[in-house]
């Protein structure tokens, strides 16, 4: 039997149509067939990509379960109308709109679904959309009306069901006798007599007896496993949108950004990922029973990435032994899993008024009071800037699609991560504690594919370099702010400035907004940051940001509102959002928008289901965790290893609040000893632009774990008469 007569899943005999599946070898003499005549066609609008978004397709419901889709042409003003359809009742039942004209029979279709293997799936969010979800892939498709997604999917299911072969073979069952003339003419040509010629006839007849009855039973069992294959997709589908994994990140091949509304629901959000492919990708056909075993074999492998995951990565071990490749078995080593809540309390926490502390200490140097921890959440302000890469899966995308050449993509992904870095600041009515000059923080997230270190690099002013690198792209900057303090507010004016070079040489600067914290000794706490972004590229694109300011009289706050300009000034795209739940973009063609929806760029995670006072987010919360393993490797000068910031994670408060005052009597030296030439161990000024660069040869000295020139910031204060500071102390 020739290819284009056999199902490419399953041993059914099909006839292609259109001829694209026909045997197309050079000793066919046979001409393509007909095409088949389509029972159900219409136009439907396809999702392709975050480019192009939806495109009209037209689809026909073809003989044999097949559902093909090919680009349509609008019929021009004054082109021939199209002939009647015949009498006879061979013309399609059209669903929609008909005013455009299917490709022509000759053309290739561009994609090809076997309804036999395939589920269906109406989207809760929007009456007008509906999935087709095969083994490779997952069709995204909405029609013009309520009515004709209702007809659509009703002639899909009776397709399905029509295409059932319910037991229908190879062959006519009927019809199982074959001839043994030219065995017996042969036999009897070599003289043999007629006893001898029955009996091979009869053993021929038995042999082939016993084949035919192995391959029905064959056939019957594949017919089965096909019949199930449409539930076994619905389960894997909803164990995929249940358990789908999204970690930042992404690999660089993994950072795709599914299109969704404002009201799509969290279950067509997950469909979405599923599979998003191109219409100018050639159809390829896939083995289903290698489809399923591979990803049965190792379902805790899968990640995906996307916006809307609310919990840190989990592993229930660090290492899995995969499948045999070439007679070996490989290890894959997996992240470590990650607390999601923090210690219990050891004691009960007292509450301490601000205004109290401020009555007690009138007259006195405020710069030598020591507030209590009652004030503080147990994270570092190095540990803070951290939190900036939360949605690192961002700059992920960004550098995917400057690799396809999109740099208005690039800019807008880069913008959501410039507001998503604030997402975390709602709520949070502690401050971090103030590292001592010298301390140090790292961060090795292989499961988002980053690695971020950060220093104390100055203690007046008070100045915190960062570097981070990223899969393709590298992040580095200086946290330092001016506050100024209006009795029930307090003003926070960032000054330096963030840099983010991908591998193909764009770069992209700006610098944050000014942050505002109200009601300091009165009321709720609460912040809201406002001021305009400027986020410069050294290339095509640049975006301006405003964060709007907060009123009394406002009903929508924390709103966000941009726009992406070329070098000629002109805007080609639109952002707006909140900067405390999710941001939304439309490209724009000649200032108009190119589509009536607006693309989710970026969304808040979900808080984590243990909050605390301190309102930590999930990804916070794995920030000051210290496990064995990961003690022996952190330098002395990590802020995990600061005491006063880990008995307050543990609730002994009265601990924290002694070591509290112990290393900021111990920070008071720190003036004195940058005044004396003390250089930070990791980072160095530029002459240049006054900034501060990371040198290098951390990672390489924790692997060796030699720290030569770390000294204990944590410890004891030396005794000056007999032990005198050194300048190299690092404190």
């Amino acid at each position: 039997m020739r290819a284009r007569d056999l199902h490419p899943l399953c041993c059914l005999p099909v006839d292609c149509p259109g001829g694209w599946c026909a045997d197309r070898s050079p000793s066919s003499p046979s001409p393509p067939p007909a095409p088949a005549p389509a029972a159900v066609a219409g136009l439907l609008h396809k999702w392709t990509n975050i480019g192009k978004g939806w495109r009209p397709r037209w689809f026909a419901i073809l003989r044999g379960g097949l559902l093909a889709y090919s680009k349509i042409r609008p019929r021009a003003a004054g082109s021939p109308t199209p002939p009647p359809a015949p009498e006879d009742g061979a013309a399609p039942r059209l669903i929609g709109p008909a005013g455009y004209a299917a490709a022509a029979p000759e053309d290739r279709p561009i994609g090809l679904v076997h309804l036999k293997i395939s589920s269906f799936r109406e989207s809760k969010s929007d009456d007008k959309r509906f999935y087709i979800i095969t083994p490779t892939k997952t069709l995204q498709l909405r029609t013009n009306s309520v009515k004709d997604r209702v007809a659509w999917i009703e002639a899909l299911v009776s397709a399905r069901s029509e295409s059932s072969p319910n037991g229908v073979l190879l062959y006519d069952q009927n019809d199982a006798s074959f001839s043994t003339d030219r065995l017996r003419n042969r036999m009897h040509a070599e003289g043999l007599g007629e006893e001898v010629i029955k009996d091979c006839e009869q053993i021929v007849h038995s042999e082939f007896s016993q084949y035919y009855t192995q391959m029905k039973q064959r056939c019957e069992e594949y017919l089965s496993f096909l019949g199930s294959l449409p539930q076994q997709l619905e389960v894997l589908n909803e164990q995929d949108t249940t358990h789908s994994i999204r970690p930042e990140c992404s690999c660089s091949g993994h950072g795709k950004c599914c299109e969704s509304s404002n009201t799509e629901s969290s279950d067509d959000a997950g469909i979405q990922e599923l599979d998003e492919s191109s219409d100018e990708d050639d159809y390829n056909f896939c083995d289903t029973r290698q489809s399923f075993s591979d990803s049965a074999a190792s379902p805790d492998l899968r990640m995906k990435h996307s916006n809307s995951s609310n919990d840190v990565q989990q592993y229930d071990h660090n290492f899995v032994e995969s499948r045999s490749g070439k007679g070996e078995n490989e290890c894959l080593l997996l992240p470590p899993k990650r607390r999601t809540k923090l210690p219990e309390p050891v004691e009960k926490e007292k509450g301490v008024s601000l205004w109290s502390m401020i009555k007690d200490n009138v007259g006195k140097d405020l710069t030598r009071v020591c507030l209590p921890v009652y004030f503080n959440e147990p994270i570092s302000s190095l540990q803070k800037c951290f939190e900036d890469l939360e949605y690192s899966h961002l700059l992920d995308r960004a550098y995917d699609y400057g690799l396809k050449g999109n740099s208005v993509m690039r800019t807008l992904c880069v913008a959501a991560f410039a507001v998503s870095g604030y997402a975390s600041s709602d709520g949070r009515p502690c401050k971090p504690f103030n590292p001592l000059l010298g301390e140090t923080y790292e961060a090795d997230f292989p499961e988002n594919g980053i690695r971020f270190f950060s220093e104390k690099v100055s203690h007046h002013p008070m100045v915190m370099a960062c570097h981070c690198e990223g899969r393709g792209w590298k992040f580095w900057g200086e946290s330092n702010v001016k506050s100024k303090f209006w009795g029930q507010t307090i003003q926070l004016d960032p000054v330096g400035v963030l840099t983010l070079e991908f591998d193909d040489g764009e770069i992209f600067k700006w610098s944050k907004v000014t942050t505002t914290i109200n009601n300091l000794i009165i009321g709720r706490l609460y912040c809201h940051h406002h001021g305009t972004m400027k986020i410069s590229g050294n290339r095509q694109h640049s975006c301006k940001l405003t964060f709007k300011q907060q009123s009394f009289l406002e009903r929508n706050p924390r709103q966000v509102q941009g726009v992406v300009e070329d070098i000629g000034g002109t805007k080609v795209a639109t952002l707006r959002g909140k900067w405390d739940e999710s941001l939304y973009c439309n490209v724009t063609n000649d200032g108009v928008n190119s589509s009536a929806e607006s693309t989710l760029l970026w969304e808040k995670h979900e808080p984590p289901t243990n909050p605390t006072r301190y309102n930590l987010s999930s990804f916070a919360i794995t920030l000051n965790e210290l496990t064995p393993n990961l003690k022996e490797k952190l330098p002395p000068t990590d802020s995990r290893l600061r005491p006063d910031q880990r008995h307050l994670e543990n609730g002994e408060y009265d601990k924290a609040n002694s070591e509290k005052l112990r290393l900021e009597t111990r920070q008071r030296m720190a003036r004195k000893m940058q005044d004396n030439g003390w250089k930070p161990r990791w980072f160095d000024r530029d002459t240049e632009d006054g900034a501060f660069h990371y040198t290098g040869g951390y990672w390489e000295a924790r692997e060796q774990r030699k720290w030569d020139g770390c000294r204990d910031i944590f410890g004891e204060l030396p005794d000056k008469k007999t032990s005198p500071v050194p300048a190299s102390l690092g404190i």
